[in-house]
């Protein structure tokens, strides 16, 4: 196994890793700059567009060159081509202090994504799910801070996370119609070192990777919710996993460069950096887009 620095951005809060396996480009965003990245595999022809706000997750969309990026205010397309970002829809009205935060898509191409408390303190949060003719159904109540939430390999179950519950949930995933049910505990997070679970991914074996942010630790959960694997990371600020490249074996990691809140620890100079992990092994699942 290696860890190397894939780019060196400095993105203050790094996040949401997407590989697209049509394009064979790699995306990630800076939440708290309002920034959508892409590159090639090998780092290459970098470029960036200016969300306007905060963003928490991005998908791309089937239709057209675009996305859907969760900004501070609610659901929004973004047009690659023109810059353009035009709002869907605002969950939220009026929850100035809230934020949408991570988000994936299914393989039906519905896109879940949860809120969080931007003081990362009260359960003032929810889980969506925007669907591709732009409805927006909450399906989860009660979260500080949505993380982590993807879909086993067999589409029979969802991982989600609120970050400092300490546990990572699994629920039965109904992929025909988009519900959750019988929502249990899949993990214990070790929050002995100020750790919490941040985004996550699954891969072709069906195992859970999970960013353990402020701790700078990388779990591999087995299906059974045992611990497979633990990588140590170079930096503590380990915000999100995704597995990309043509053969879909580099884990690549996203970290922040400032914490958002003073009382998280700060890094090094590698802080802010996309890492790729390479040698493990082990190989991703394709992302799927947006869209019917």
């Amino acid at each position: 196994m290696k860890i190397d620095v894939f780019l060196d951005v400095k993105t203050t809060l790094g996040e949401g890793p997407l590989w697209d396996v049509d394009q064979q480009r790699f995306y990630f965003i800076d939440s708290m700059d309002g920034r959508v990245f892409r590159c090639t595999e090998r780092g290459t022809e970098l470029r960036a567009w200016d969300v306007p706000g905060k963003i928490g997750s991005m998908a791309l969309r089937k239709d057209g060159d675009g996305a859907i990026v969760s900004l501070q205010n609610g659901f929004y397309t973004l047009d690659f081509k023109t810059g353009d970002c035009d709002l869907i829809h605002d969950p939220e009205p009026g929850k100035t202090a809230n934020r949408i935060n991570d988000g994936k898509v299914d393989r039906r191409g519905r896109f879940f994504a949860g809120s969080m408390d931007t003081m990362e303190e009260g359960p003032n949060g929810a889980l969506y799910r925007l669907d591709p003719d732009f409805t927006v159904t909450k399906v989860e109540s009660d979260i500080i801070v949505s993380n982590g939430p993807c879909f086993s390999p067999d589409d029979k179950t969802f991982y989600f996370a609120d970050s400092w519950s300490g546990v990572i949930w699994a629920y039965d995933y109904d992929v025909e119609t988009g519900s959750l049910s019988n929502r249990r505990d899949f993990v214990e997070v070790d929050r002995s070192d100020e750790g919490a679970a941040d985004g996550g991914t699954v891969d072709s074996e069906g195992c859970l990777w999970n960013a353990n942010v402020y701790a700078g630790r990388i779990y591999r959960w087995r299906p059974d919710g045992s611990v497979d694997r633990v990588i140590d990371m170079p930096v503590r600020k380990v915000t999100s996993v995704m597995f990309g490249g043509p053969n879909l074996d580099v884990l690549y990691v996203t970290s922040m460069a400032k914490p958002p809140l003073p009382r998280f620890p700060g890094d090094g100079v590698m802080r802010g950096s996309v890492f790729a992990v390479t040698g493990l092994g082990v190989t991703g699942v394709p992302e799927p887009r947006f869209g019917a």
